[in-house]
């Protein structure tokens, strides 16, 4: 039989339930935005990755680390110079101007040998931007503040010791950690891994996440849809969001609206690490996916978030001992969402909900969900009751950021989303907007 299983919190006490049921859910489990996100959040802590594999440094952009990189030696390796200008002893320069001996010049890369072992009282060495500052030396003079008079030079200002110096192992000691296991590796990552000569790195292999598109008036995207139909362009926008998201999509072929065949396409699905639904999830006659996934004796967490767009969704999990058949026993429960089928409504909720368990899956450590705030253009008035996420474009330049809704015509207005570059975030308990408030932006 399938179960509802209810993470809600009441005061300290989480209050856990079966419900046993014959077909679909009988006893909706719809949460706030906030419960849902936190039960996502938990399920993700016990999301088990997937497994690993060593790849060329260039080709893991985008993955997620599944080891430590470490410093193989002190960052930087020497005191360096962050200036072009003058390596000094601070000392010398109590009484400004100055007038110092220049003993030699130092660039970035210098052999060891051609640097002086050491400065004296009354001496300067010439240095370069990233050169290693010599001993003796505890500051460097800047360039400006110079003038070069044959073999002596003349310094304008003072300096404090330290000044212009990174010192040695300031950036990180030798067998320090760099990089932790489950960060997403970016261009940053990336330039430290090679700073540490690591031509490879164990990453977490991508997830496969299938999508499966359920519903009688979808065709492919090169077909002559008839008056009744629309071209699958959910499955193209998922695609996407989870490649963005560290995942390799599985494309399926589109589901009838008939429990049999749909049934054969989830039990395809489920071999992979995550299935996504699309359509099916509402609360019309045809709607079937419920239906079919509690046939399955899955799990459902929730049936429905109280939001706009995407308020029928659904996430729960589903036993490879009943859902799939042949599935190893260490991936025994297979998580899946299903995501309301308006276009919207669908990147919306993948966004909120089914990113973090992809992200866990890929190996990513947990990250709560964070908004920025900018100031609304023009006004906004909303019915309260539902946690509002509307497509919005952020403009303005440098700090003057300004935002603002697009006029759209709900859930399935893909074109008004396209033109958008984020949502605002409404409470479900506001009617009103005024311009010029700060309001919570999700970034697209």
């Amino acid at each position: 039989m399938g179960r509802i299983r209810n993470h809600q919190l009441h005061g300290s006490l989480g209050i856990l339930y079966d419900a046993r049921m014959s077909a679909a859910p009988t006893a909706s489990l719809v949460l706030s935005f906030e419960e849902a996100r936190a039960l996502i959040e938990r399920e993700a802590v016990r999301a088990v990755p997937v497994a690993t594999e060593a790849i060329e440094l260039l080709r893991a952009s985008g993955c997620v680390l599944a080891e430590p990189v470490l410093a193989d030696r002190d960052l930087p390796p020497f005191a360096r110079s962050t200036r072009d200008g003058y390596a000094v002893r601070s000392a010398d320069l109590a009484n400004v101007p100055a007038t110092l001996n220049v003993i030699a010049e130092i660039k970035a890369g210098e052999k060891l040998e051609n640097i002086p072992a050491g400065i004296n009282q009354g001496e300067a060495v010439a240095i370069m931007t990233g050169a290693r500052v010599p001993d003796g030396a505890d500051a460097v003079v800047m360039i400006e503040y110079t003038k070069l008079h044959g073999e002596r030079v003349e310094i304008a200002r003072p300096v404090s010791a330290g000044e212009n110096i990174v010192p040695r192992g300031a950036e990180a000691a030798k067998g320090s950690t760099l990089l932790t296991r489950g960060v997403r590796l970016t261009e940053a990552g990336i330039g430290v891994a090679a700073s540490v000569g690591k031509s490879h790195l164990q990453v977490f292999r991508r997830p496969r996440v299938a999508m499966l598109t359920t519903g009688d008036e979808i065709v492919a995207v090169d077909a002559t849809p008839g008056p009744t139909q629309i071209r699958n362009s959910n499955t193209y926008s998922l695609a996407v969001q989870i490649e963005r998201a560290g995942g390799t999509p599985v494309l399926l072929p589109v589901a009838p609206d008939e429990p049999h065949a749909l049934r054969r396409l989830i039990e395809k699905g489920l071999e992979s690490d995550l299935l996504i639904l699309t359509g099916g999830v509402s609360m019309g006659r045809y709607d079937l996916v419920e239906q079919v996934l509690a046939e399955l004796h899955a799990e459902f967490f929730f049936t429905g978030a109280k939001i706009q767009p995407g308020r029928p969704v659904v996430f729960g999990k589903c036993s490879a001992v009943t859902c799939g058949a042949g599935t190893p026993a260490r991936e025994s429960a297979k998580y899946f969402f299903g995501l309301p089928g308006n276009p919207v409504s669908t990147m919306v909720t993948f966004e909120l909900f089914a990113r973090p368990t992809l992200e866990a899956l890929a190996g990513m450590s947990p990250h709560k969900l964070t908004f920025v705030h900018a100031k609304l253009k023009s006004e906004v008035r909303v019915k309260p009751g539902l946690k509002r996420f509307l497509p919005a474009i952020l403009s303005g330049e440098f700090e003057n950021s300004q935002v603002e809704l697009v006029p759209w015509q709900g859930s399935g207005d893909i074109a008004a989303t396209a033109r958008a570059n984020c949502y605002v975030v409404i409470s479900a308990d506001r009617e009103r907007l005024a311009p010029g408030e700060f309001v919570p932006v999700m970034l697209r």
